[in-house]
């Protein structure tokens, strides 16, 4: 029997995270260097593209892109209503304006709403990969070169007047490492962005990647260099760089952010990302396949997906619905769950319920399968760390709330 509280996703912390912590720390650099130069070789490695822009934040990273492309008000940005707020926060930032379109059934963007969502005034599609399940790619990056499409897009910057269309940046601070037709998430949008929040796949306790996948309109390699300065404050030396003997002159050449991955930080992300693929990956899918296995041994449960025939979770969430219950029974079994000593969460509460949103107008009712994703979700613990003995016990823990509470067992 377990007898220890279950956490829901703590951070994967062994030895080889503490001897590059410790290195970083005894190196007398803990602020943007070398180790955050390392970590976006490796992000750009792993994903196969040629350039990564590590960050302090997925919403930092969103927000350097949406100024980076001209996004101001008057502009829209389509965004489903299922997702963490801070996809539709960072167009806020930028004094755009946040369209959400409903989802599938699978949590992906819905691309026939994002069809007839599309107006004049929209500059940026951010489709979501909930859980680690990557949306279709090849449908949306299609639809923005249609030329009914093309011919709506009006460019008001630089950036957008050489792209001439629509940009996709990949809200994927679920997916690294997820795949889509034999592709790696990162280099399936025209600019994806990763998060490395304390309970991603790979974390930098806070943090992100900004991966560059532009057409060849653009210089990626000096798009890299552009938002590099762009997140230290439009600065064109480092810190690193101005420590030098000599380098202390520098210059500010734009207003940029300030928004920039301390090495101390990288370090913990180096680490894990050196053993993603080989260790950290494969447990995750051990743990995912467990429930897998169980779950479809009883009929109300429906299984989140995992892998078809285009794509491939990097197992971020266990997002398991129940069939035929309401909200208030999923919060009531919920309870039965953590009273067991199971820490569980639900992803996520959908944008127009939240207060902010509601204030400004939007209205669940726009969005039933967001709701219905939502009022019918549970995510379970994920994580290497997860034994057999733990993994019986959620699941039966589980289905023990569930016959309690729906079925009066």
């Amino acid at each position: 029997m377990v007898n220890k509280l279950i956490p829901f996703s703590p951070p994967y912390i062994d030895e080889d995270v503490n001897k590059e912590v410790l290195e970083s720390l005894n190196s007398g650099w803990i602020t943007s260097g070398p180790k955050v130069k390392q970590l976006e070789e490796e992000v750009a490695k792993l994903v196969a593209i040629e350039h990564a822009v590590c960050v302090n934040s997925w919403t930092s990273g969103a927000i350097l892109v949406l100024k980076w492309f001209g996004i101001k008000a008057g502009d829209e940005v389509i965004v489903p209503s299922y997702t963490y707020s801070a996809t539709a926060l960072a167009v806020l930032h930028c004094g755009a304006t946040p369209v959400m379109v409903d989802v599938n059934p699978d949590f992906t963007i819905d691309v026939n709403l994002i069809r007839k969502a599309i107006t004049s005034k929209t500059k940026i599609i951010m489709p979501v990969d909930i859980a680690g399940w990557p949306c279709d790619y090849d449908e949306i990056n299609q639809l923005v070169k249609e030329s009914d499409v093309v011919s709506m897009f009006n460019s008001s910057s630089g950036n957008q007047k050489k792209l001439g269309r629509i940009l996709v940046v990949a809200d994927a601070a679920h997916s690294i490492g997820a795949t889509y037709k034999g592709r790696q998430s990162g280099s399936l949008a025209d600019i994806t962005i990763f998060s490395f929040h304390a309970v991603k796949n790979i974390t930098t306790a806070e943090g992100g990647a900004i991966c560059l996948n532009l057409p060849p309109v653009f210089s990626n390699s000096e798009e890299y260099k552009m938002m590099k300065l762009y997140s230290l404050n439009g600065q064109n030396k480092d810190a690193f760089t101005k420590s030098q003997a000599g380098g202390w002159k520098y210059d500010i050449l734009f207003q940029g952010l300030k928004v920039n991955m301390p090495d101390l930080c990288a370090a913990v992300g180096l680490a894990q990302i050196r053993k993603y693929n080989t260790q950290l990956l494969l447990d995750r899918e051990r743990v995912a396949n467990f429930y897998h296995h169980k779950f479809a041994e009883k009929p109300y449960f429906e299984l989140p997906p995992l892998q078809d025939a285009d794509r491939k979770s990097c197992f971020h969430l266990y997002a398991l619905r129940i069939k035929g219950i309401s909200e208030t029974q999923r919060d009531l079994i919920i309870n039965e769950i953590t009273n067991a000593g199971i820490a569980v969460n639900v992803h996520f509460i959908p944008m127009p319920l939240l207060t902010v949103f509601k204030d400004m107008g939007y209205k669940i009712s726009d969005y039933p399968m967001a709701y219905d994703n939502y009022s019918r979700e549970i995510s379970l613990p994920i994580y290497p760390q997860l034994t057999t003995e733990q993994l019986e016990f959620i699941v039966q823990s589980v289905d023990k709330a569930y016959r309690k509470i729906v079925l009066n067992d």
